[in-house]
């Protein structure tokens, strides 16, 4: 994994916008899977061109095979899986139930989601019925995951090139995919990263970055208001341990790790500190860190890395332009917000990045492109400050 040696290096946290030949295929439901996947090698040649151009230094396939989303994706990969209707008394599981205690009003009128966005398509995650686990999970993704491989290899313009393929942890996949078959909650998890241990391998045996997402190592919290700090934090660590368990074997230099708040466009008050839970994110075998930095609930959060020592050898990917708003951060903005962290944590440790996945969250792909554009013009002036 590249470091920032002679400038900080630009890159994201995964979905970008789908051209508009792809996106149409894939909204049809009568186009055949067959037709879309062959659509697929040039949609990908596309995105990571566009990202080239615009000045993104370590790129992805801006997630364009993954109709169910970037968590949801695994349940075509895995055997052991039934969707089922909720169950009377049931409801479903999300990752805001401490801000809709404590906001109510705003919750009843349907407020709080992540946004309906034009990138929806066939196959994509929508449903409040339970993903269900009933079998022995085992991991049947090969094909798809080298298929994704391919398609990001071959439109890569040379080999000097970083690339990286996002990968969902166990303990976001447990969030949404319900135990009825394993005895208990931790055999159940670690049945998960035995999967998922698959599918990384083939990642990095690749020779690719694989970028680990696990919004649900902060936005657990959320979904779990019954639990106090301490009985959190002890929950959180069962699922980073499961998380490096699933890393077993797994280069660190080819691993980055990615977390922040949920997507969801709330009010984001009742947000775990990431001073609660940063012992635990530096714990997971990863090499460079993605940590939500510009969402207005904790941008002040950068002030942590006074206190805490970001490990040797390791890196820091601080969101720097942020998925809640349509509003474009202007390029000194982002410049400013890479500076201060950087003289911190070492010039050289500092990879400029996103809140979240942009495509999925923002409402226009002209709006996706242009935080991106501002994030590379804000790198450039943060480079020409430090250096």
């Amino acid at each position: 994994m590249r470091h920032s040696e002679d400038r900080i290096l630009v890159s994201h946290a995964g979905v970008l916008p789908r051209p508009e030949a792809l996106l149409a295929l894939m909204a049809d439901s009568s186009t055949p899977v067959e037709e879309v996947e062959s659509a697929l090698p040039a949609a990908v040649q596309e995105v990571v061109r566009h990202q080239l151009e615009t000045g993104i230094d370590v790129v992805n396939d801006g997630e364009l095979s993954k109709a169910a989303g970037f968590s949801s994706y695994v349940r075509d990969r895995m055997t052991g899986i039934e969707q089922r209707e909720l169950r009377p008394g049931e409801t479903p599981r999300t990752p805001n139930k401490r801000d809709q205690r404590d906001f109510p009003g705003f919750y009843a009128t349907g407020l709080g989601q992540p946004r309906s966005s034009r990138f929806r398509v066939r196959g994509a995650a929508g449903s409040t019925n339970p993903q269900s686990c009933v079998g022995p999970l085992s991991y049947i993704g090969k094909e798809a995951v080298q298929r994704d491989i391919r398609n990001l290899l071959a439109a890569l313009p040379g080999p000097d090139v970083e690339a990286f393929l996002p990968a969902v942890a166990p303990g976001t996949v447990e969030h949404w995919l319900w135990n009825e078959y394993y005895p208990d909650d931790e055999s159940f998890l670690y049945a998960i990263a035995d999967v998922l241990h698959e599918e990384y391998l083939e990642i990095t045996n690749a020779g690719l970055v694989i970028q680990i997402d696990d919004p649900d190592l902060p936005d657990g919290w959320q979904a779990h208001p019954e639990m106090d700090v301490a009985t959190y934090h002890r929950f959180a660590k069962t699922r980073v341990e499961a998380l490096n368990h699933a890393l077993d074997g797994i280069p660190e230099h080819l691993v980055r790790f990615h977390i922040c708040w949920g997507s969801q466009h709330g009010p984001h008050k009742d947000d775990i500190p990431l001073r609660e839970i940063i012992d635990l994110v530096l714990e997971v075998h990863a090499e460079c860190y993605s940590i939500e930095a510009a969402n207005p609930t904790h941008e002040h959060e950068w002030r942590i890395w006074e206190e805490v020592s970001l490990p040797d050898g390791k890196s820091l990917m601080p969101g720097v332009v942020g998925h809640a708003s349509d509003l474009i951060e202007h390029p000194q903005l982002v410049a400013q917000r890479l500076e201060r962290v950087a003289r911190l944590v070492g010039r050289e440790n500092v990879i400029a990045g996103t809140d979240c996945g942009l495509a999925s969250r923002v409402s226009h792909p002209e709006i996706c492109w242009a935080k991106l554009t501002s994030l590379a013009e804000g790198a450039r002036l943060a480079s020409q400050a430090l250096w």
